[in-house]
């Protein structure tokens, strides 16, 4: 872009090329779209009135592996940037390297627990050097796309001392406006222009809480407001999307546990998690057009769904058939510091532990299970170790039997003062009858694509004629004629878990809801057969349902 002069901040309002600009913004990430939709969702933001596009960057997603960068496929930052510009959408860059976004651990890889003594935020050394080199990769990228707008978290010289040009800011609540800004961003001065960096359009949902919702009658009237005081304006979310795979955050603020958070991002903002129109969004439409000289686009079609006929599943196998590696430890090991993954450990999913115990008795977690377990003598489920229920019975027996702990890491947590608390599995000591356990065999689950297509192929399947094990992975096939399109997992019949489409994991699932439905992108199916996945935890009623549309619970009104 040949710009004669990007964004400037010197009187009451923003300028652009030297003329009054009024930032009309929204957020979509692009972590959380599949890519197949990144246009259709950006022309449909463009059709309501918005001009600029608000995204993070996720450093968990783009350096999954110390050293390891990706930015490619769905994680390809700069064809987002790109498509951006060619739809005449300006940007503000959120790069982190934390971005909380109720995403796991703020957006911050997982190895960074590796060190016992990380500091994350701060200036400690091992975090900043880490973040330095993050910093390396994602800048040089989006340093060719200036203009672009963006706002700065930790470290204003990072990105100064790396050829950013443009104007950086902050988006900070009542109590940190409190605290003064930072130098080299946007301060909040009466001479200076006023931007709401985030309204919020909804809010994020818990498991065993219900769905929020922020009414439309409640927010047009506040956006109306905020734009005649000629403020700029960013609504968070302007598209939430969906959180797949197991990258869902966890929220502990003022709770004495973190509660997880559920797949869904729907957030019920202004466009829908399936990319659906809304009545939020038609009003917003009709508000922004007045800010506009020339009618707005033609509002994009709307993709059509399907409900398709249920999947019943054909074969099952055993959880204790599909483990590979395992490590064996005198005492547990948190799943961060396993020797996984090119010794950069274990980021998400499962861990199971095993040791030998020679009687029952009372079964101490000591609140060292995070977050929770499932626990089995002899492959035999006994019951539920999490932070509410710290003690089990385990039942008697005869000789040596194995005791197991299938530990699920739900979710870190992505905001507050915990941050550096975060390790996941068993972080400590597991007591029976007030003997500390020794001599683990310690297995990692992370359910990576490599692993799925593994199970695939593997040689222990079984007939739904044979009864079921759980845990254990069910696989049924969905056929789809014609052209695949959008479509909604319904699982009434089952209990907790996982599902995988063609190798790719849409997220967990839970019975407790609210969100009882799984969003299915209609580009992630193909004509024909289409591999099923299911890994669940206790219970299956045996198919698989479809649903055209979702089911996100019970509702209550964001307070």
């Amino acid at each position: 872009m040949n710009r004669v002069e990007g964004l400037r901040a010197n009187s009451s309002q923003f300028t652009l090329e030297r003329k009054p600009f009024l930032i009309l913004g929204g957020s979509i990430h692009y972590f959380r779209v599949p890519r197949a939709y990144w246009e259709d969702r950006l022309l449909k933001m463009k059709a309501c009135g918005l001009n600029t596009l608000t995204t993070y960057v996720p450093w968990n997603l783009h350096e999954p592996e110390r050293g390891v960068f990706k930015f490619e496929d769905q994680l390809d930052l700069e064809a987002y940037l790109r498509l951006a510009a060619s739809l005449g959408l300006w940007v503000i860059l959120r790069p982190g390297p934390y971005i909380c976004a109720e995403w796991d651990l703020g957006g911050l890889p997982s190895w960074l627990l590796r060190d016992p003594q990380m500091k994350l935020r701060t200036t400690y050394s091992g975090f900043t050097d880490a973040a330095n080199s993050f910093f390396d990769e994602v800048i040089k990228k989006v340093v060719p796309h200036q203009v672009v707008f963006y706002e700065f978290t930790e470290n204003v010289e990072a990105l100064l001392s790396r050829g950013i040009t443009e104007l950086l800011l902050t988006s900070d609540n009542k109590d940190g406006l409190k605290l003064g800004g930072v130098k080299g961003g946007i301060v909040r001065l009466p001479q200076k222009p006023k931007m709401v960096m985030e309204y919020w359009s909804g809010w994020f949902d818990l498991w065993g809480g219900l769905h929020h919702v922020y009414t439309a009658e409640e927010m047009i009237p506040v956006v109306t407001e905020i734009l005649k005081l000629d403020m700029s304006i960013n609504l968070y979310m302007f598209h939430g999307g969906t959180n797949f795979g197991f990258m869902s955050g966890a929220f502990a603020v003022g709770l004495p546990a973190p509660k997880p958070m559920v797949t869904s991002y729907d957030y019920d903002a202004p466009l829908s998690e399936a990319g659906d129109y809304t009545n939020k969004y038609h009003l917003l439409r009709n508000l922004f057009s007045h800010y506009h000289t020339q009618p707005l686009p033609e509002l994009p079609p709307v993709h059509e769904r399907r409900a398709y006929q249920p999947a019943v599943i054909q074969q099952h196998i055993s959880l204790w058939d599909s483990l590979r590696f395992t490590d064996k430890s005198e005492r547990p090991v948190n799943m961060e510091n396993l020797p996984v993954n090119n010794n950069n450990g274990q980021s998400y999913g499962y861990t199971l532990y095993e040791t030998t115990i020679t009687s029952g008795g009372a079964l101490k977690s000591q609140n060292n299970v995070r977050d929770r377990a499932l626990v089995f003598v002899d492959k035999h489920f006994v019951g539920v170790l999490d932070y509410t229920v710290q003690e089990l019975a385990v039942p008697d027996g005869k000789g040596k039997r194995t005791l197991g702990l299938l530990v699920e890491n739900c979710g870190r947590v992505n905001y507050g003062k915990t941050l550096d608390e975060q390790r996941k599995g068993l972080v400590g000591d597991i007591l029976l009858n007030e003997h500390t356990l020794r001599d683990f065999n310690i297995h990692s689950l992370d359910m990576k694509p490599a692993f799925v297509n593994r199970l695939e192929s593997a040689g222990h399947w079984m007939s739904m004629r044979h009864q079921p094990s759980f845990p254990g992975f069910f696989h049924s096939r969905l056929y789809v004629n014609g052209s695949p399109q959008d479509t909604f997992i319904k699982l009434p019949g089952w209990s907790k878990g996982v599902v995988f489409i063609n190798g790719k994991n849409l997220g967990r699932y839970w019975s407790t809801g609210p969100q009882q439905t799984l969003y299915v992108p209609g580009p992630w199916l193909h004509r024909g057969d289409n591999q099923v996945i299911v890994f669940e935890e206790q219970e299956t009623d045996g198919k698989i349902q479809f649903a055209s549309s979702p089911d996100y619970g019970m509702t209550i009104d964001v307070q």
